[in-house]
């Protein structure tokens, strides 16, 4: 029989807030601040890392991070729900320590790629933290801790721009790195003494042909699409492993219809609550990562080039643009932790939360050129995103049963990842098609610029996308029933003594 099917830890533990559970709460918010401003920081460090190595293959350096955390996803789900979340998310947050070493040393731009890579192991972090809290954390806190967790507190996202021009106009480039060093050596030890493990397990073989296939899928697929700019859309590169990406995919999806225990279950993937909470992250993540690509590309463009928009500030004083987003994603996160808290279902928490989202990129096209305005509308925007941040985890605690949170939730993961690298990938190629600014490169220095009806159709994109995260929100049934789990394949403390 099995007792440990409800969140909330072991029966009997307490319901309420400790100082212990506060210092868990508190580190693990700290690691997935860090995973979120990571992107943010490495950005704006790599034209001196670009200029240093001399290399003109920068979106590696972006994308390696991107395609090791969405590739890895779904297998380090299922060994978490195999073989214990903390473990997994311990594992991960030591090997990106290690990764960043690497980079902080590196002496190619090769190597550097090489601890890039390793890093992206933060990427699976965000989903075993959340299942994890699912798991140790009382029930009557995990609304709450979980909308904390992956919409932060602010202490990191808030002066992190301001941080990373110190650092890089200070220290170099590489400062970057040891900084995400030290601050994942120390945020791992405060979760090695202050956080549980989970006492679910699911009883299950690896499918390592499934994690093969599923993962070099989702990398053929990634690389074409990221590079695809590039490269040419026509380019054989580009079709062997755009082709070669979306073939390995039916081949997982037809494996997994025939294994007996697969890396994803595609029958729990395909309930309506599961797939449409995926769907609906994968549009809240990509039109997060396009509005935050699209704002500093505006806002740092000078405006004595008489482009429409553009105020010409430098990394630091783009600050002012980027806290405000930091600062409301907080307040909206915990703003759906307190009414979740209160029985108001995330349901309409995401769809309110997307249609910010879309007010704020609609409200940006229409009104670029006033920077009072853009740091109000980016207010708005961050609200929305921090809300659609913490209702998606909370969505699925709702729908999937506490053994199977780690895998389910590690398709949401590559959702994530994916959908940031398609949706910049189709503005900025309508951007290149057809708004290129007609401007000599001498006064660019070989930088390309867009015309500001570039950049209205660009947010209006944007708009669409998270309008259409709202409709897919909507959609989803007002009352979501769990997914039933086999008794069989769960393995708690209580069911282990049994036997």
């Amino acid at each position: 029989m099995v007792t440990v099917t409800q969140p909330g830890g072991s029966p009997g533990a307490t319901q309420r807030w400790t100082p212990r559970l506060i210092f868990s709460l508190a580190s693990i918010v700290l690691l997935l601040e860090l995973l979120a401003v990571s992107y943010m920081m490495i950005s704006m460090a790599l034209p001196s890392i670009a200029a240093n190595y001399q290399t003109t293959q920068g979106a590696w350096l972006l994308t390696s991070f991107l395609l090791v955390g969405a590739v890895t996803a779904p297998l380090i789900g299922k060994l978490a729900d195999m073989y214990g979340k903390r473990k997994l998310l311990l594992a991960c947050v030591a090997i990106s320590a290690v990764g960043s070493l690497v980079s902080a040393v590196a002496s190619s731009y090769e190597v550097l790629i090489l601890g890039r890579s390793l890093s992206g192991l933060l990427v699976p972090c965000l989903f075993l933290s959340y299942s994890l809290i699912r798991d140790v954390f009382p029930a009557k806190t995990i609304a709450l801790a979980v909308s904390i967790a992956t919409s932060g507190m602010g202490l990191i996202a808030i002066p992190a721009p301001f941080l990373t021009g110190w650092l890089i106009d200070n220290h170099g480039f590489r400062s970057i790195f040891w900084f995400f060093v030290i601050g994942l050596v120390v945020l791992g030890a405060m979760i090695m003494v202050s956080t549980e493990e989970s006492a679910i397990r699911l009883r299950s073989r690896i499918d390592l042909l499934g994690a093969v296939l599923l993962g070099g899928g989702i990398a053929g697929v990634l690389i074409a699409v990221s590079f695809g700019p590039t490269w040419g859309w026509r380019d054989g590169s580009t079709l062997a492993y755009g082709l070669g990406g979306a073939a390995l995919l039916v081949a997982w999806f037809v494996s997994a219809r025939i294994v007996r225990e697969p890396l994803i279950d595609l029958n729990v993937l395909g309930k309506r609550p599961v797939f449409l909470t995926t769907l609906g992250a994968g549009f809240c993540y990509g039109a997060s990562g396009l509005f935050t690509i699209l704002l500093p590309m505006m806002a740092m463009t000078p405006a004595i080039l008489g482009l429409g928009y553009g105020f010409g500030v430098d990394a630091e004083g783009f600050a002012i643009f980027q806290a405000p987003i930091g600062l409301m994603v907080v307040v909206g996160g915990v703003l759906v932790g307190t009414l979740v808290g209160r029985n108001v279902r995330p349901r309409i928490l995401l769809v309110l939360g997307m249609t910010l989202m879309a007010a704020g990129f609609a409200l940006t096209a229409a009104v670029h050129d006033d920077k009072a305005l853009l740091i109000v509308f980016a207010g708005v925007f961050g609200t929305g995103m921090g809300m659609g941040y913490a209702s998606i985890p909370n969505l699925l605690i709702e729908a999937v049963p506490p053994q199977l949170q780690a895998s389910t939730a590690s398709v949401v993961g590559v959702s994530q990842s994916v959908f940031p690298a398609v949706l910049p990938v189709i503005a900025f190629t309508v951007m290149n098609n057809s708004y290129i600014a007609p401007i000599p490169p001498e006064l660019t220095q070989g930088a390309i610029l867009y015309t500001d009806k570039g950049f209205t159709i660009a947010f209006l994109i944007g708009a669409v996308s998270a309008a259409l995260g709202a409709i897919v929100a909507f959609a989803l049934p007002r009352r979501i029933q769990q997914v039933d789990a086999p008794d069989a394949n769960v393995l708690t403390p209580e069911n282990a003594m049994a036997r």
